[in-house]
């Protein structure tokens, strides 16, 4: 019994009790019972990690995910990530976290990852990094193509927060397990992996309830005022290179 974690589910339960959130999964049994496997999970807001977790309860199995080192800077979130064996990652220097989590996924674990990397305002698919098919092809596990939907209508960039009892649905689809060789291309192989997510992306959001036109958490594709994946990314890359100023300063500021 990992009592961090466990106490990280229950009060997530608790919270998505409390909103009213109707919670639908898709594909649980594509999740392995045992053994290693790369949860790769689109990212579209602060919260997703939530049903993912609540999601892979279902299965009686729990993810370490990896995390921005960023978060350690708190007390309580440096707690928490310890205990909850979350992998922290040093945008600037990831080796030691990749190293990690080769090894829990080595050890059977299940590790998830963010193969966007960040937040995508667009709340479309951005282009992938390609850590979890390295990361996946080093341990000879599979890459296990995630879902979630929905979680970003509570808290996300450019979008109203609604974490009161709004009744909110989030589903979370699990798509068939991905097998890459040694000798796969880590950029083809992310791509496929891209691909295959793309097209279970579009099919949760076809039957996913309540998409008013004009909504600003739906992706402008489908009618929705989210910015165009174009407009998102000079958004995006603004926002980066502010953060990397932060950054430097506060390593100069330490000097």
């Amino acid at each position: 019994m990992e009592p961090v974690y466990r106490t990280l589910e229950l009060i997530a339960g608790t919270i998505h009790a409390v909103q009213g959130t109707r919670r639908t999964v898709a594909g649980l049994d594509n999740v392995p019972e045992s053994g290693g496997a790369v949860i790769a999970v689109n990212h579209t807001g602060y919260t997703d990690f939530m049903p993912l977790g609540l999601a892979l309860r279902k299965r009686r199995r729990r993810a370490r995910f990896l995390v921005k080192s960023e978060l350690t800077d708190i007390g309580v979130m440096r707690f928490l990530v310890k205990h909850a064996r979350a992998v922290p990652v040093d945008r600037s220097a990831g080796a030691d976290a990749y190293r990690v989590a080769v090894d829990d996924l080595r050890a059977g674990e299940l590790v998830g990852v963010y193969p966007e990397a960040t937040i995508s305002r667009s709340f479309e698919l951005k282009e992938f990094k390609t850590g979890a098919v390295r990361m996946a092809i080093d341990a000879g596990v599979p890459v296990i193509p995630t879902i979630v939907w929905g979680a970003h209508r509570q808290w996300s960039k450019g979008v109203r927060r609604r974490m009161g009892r709004t009744r909110i649905p989030i589903d979370v689809a699990f798509g068939e397990p991905l097998h890459f060789a040694a000798d796969d291309d880590p950029a083809d192989a992310a791509e496929r992996l891209r691909t295959v997510m793309v097209d279970l992306l579009y099919r949760v959001q076809d039957a996913y309830p309540d998409a008013p036109a004009g909504a600003d958490w739906l992706p402008a594709r489908l009618g929705g005022s989210a910015p165009t994946p174009d407009h998102a990314l000079i958004l995006e890359d603004a926002e980066a290179a502010e953060k990397a100023a932060r950054r430097a300063a506060k390593r100069e500021k330490k000097k």
